[in-house]
């Protein structure tokens, strides 16, 4: 029996006519990479391909790896295999995977949305014959809001505060979703601050995207200068020492999972906005039937709903086990939360 283009192994998705894997959890000797995020960008490996813009994001996050960056529809090969990388709009740098040879066509999308959030290269469908998805929020319960009204809500809630003397603490990833909330977070409302964690990755994607000033709070900052302003913090963050000296303030949590009663809740947080990175129902659904797919694969989240119910839709579709995490990675350790203080 033939080979299927690409297989999940141990180690990760691993195409064996070219001998490399796309996003493996365990170190091997060649590493296609689909964005900076930790479930999907690991140390270890001998060699990394990414595009060009991951580049130093996972050199920050990786150290000295040995790492060469590729643009978005520029064909490689390796031993005969074509690669190519295509926007996922996921996060900046944030790619789909084209893996083609002996006339099929595979995807890997990473993790991905449609929605153009004004950072990331905005999601590409890409034509295959093999579709491999995350569905991280593939229950019909789940709809986004637009972003802009998203947005406007934050910063009505940032002004709010400020009126009752309070300061704003809006966790979001360090990695993504902290500079999609600063983009668009209004500094004639007063002065926006930032956890070490995410100040050190926005120096970082800061000479590739226009943000608004940002001011790293250190050992040194006063809660007297914060009363009134918002600080931009790691989810890990809320609850640990740091955070005490904020007091008075009124904690936000911006994460797709907010769309669940409770969740605010449950993690004792005071406001929750739904915003997420990653897909929808809906979204899922269109892209997965702009790609021209007979065959889906579904990797991370709501694997077996959502697989189910593409097969009642006539679609060939499976579940596989990886280590991706999805949304629910978006949690830094305590360890890289104290190192950026």
């Amino acid at each position: 029996m033939k080979k299927p283009l690409l297989q999940f192994t141990e180690k990760g998705i691993y195409c064996d006519a070219a001998k490399v894997y796309l996003d493996p959890w365990k170190p091997v000797d060649h590493a296609i990479i689909s964005h900076g995020h930790a479930d999907h960008s690991r140390w270890g490996h001998k060699k990394y391909i990414t595009h060009h813009t991951n580049v130093p994001i996972i050199k920050h996050r990786l150290g000295d790896i040995n790492v060469s960056g590729r643009a978005f529809n520029e064909p490689f090969m390796i031993n005969n295999v074509k690669f190519s990388l295509h926007p996922a709009g996921h996060i900046i740098g944030s790619s789909q995977i084209r893996v083609e040879h002996q006339g099929e066509v595979w995807v890997f999308t990473g993790d991905y949305k449609t929605e153009d959030d004004g950072i990331a290269v905005p999601f590409e469908p890409v034509r295959c014959h093999t579709f491999i998805t995350e569905c991280t929020f593939g229950l019909p319960a789940f709809k986004w809001t637009p972003q802009d009204e998203v947005m406007h809500n934050i910063n009505t809630w940032w002004s709010q505060n400020q009126a009752e003397g309070k300061t704003s603490i809006l966790f979001g990833y360090s990695l993504g979703k902290a500079q999609r909330l600063l983009k668009y977070l209004d500094p004639s409302i007063g002065k926006i601050y930032t956890h070490g964690a995410i100040e050190n990755m926005t120096e970082v994607i800061r000479p590739m995207i226009d943000f608004p000033a940002t001011t790293r709070i250190t050992r040194e900052t006063k809660k007297e200068e914060l009363l009134g302003n918002i600080v931009l913090a790691p989810p890990s963050a809320h609850g640990s020492t740091w955070i005490r000296k904020m007091v008075p303030y009124v904690t936000a949590s911006a994460s797709g999972w907010m769309a669940f009663r409770g969740a605010r809740r449950r993690r004792a947080i005071d406001k929750g906005f739904v915003l997420s990175d990653h897909c929808d129902w809906h979204s899922l659904l269109t892209a997965i039937e702009a790609t021209g797919a007979t065959k889906i694969i579904t990797t991370h989240g709501y694997t077996d709903i959502f697989s189910r119910y593409l097969r009642t839709i006539g679609y060939d579709a499976r579940t596989e086990k990886t280590q991706y995490e999805g949304e629910l990675a978006e949690m830094e350790s305590k360890s890289e939360t104290e190192d950026a203080v």
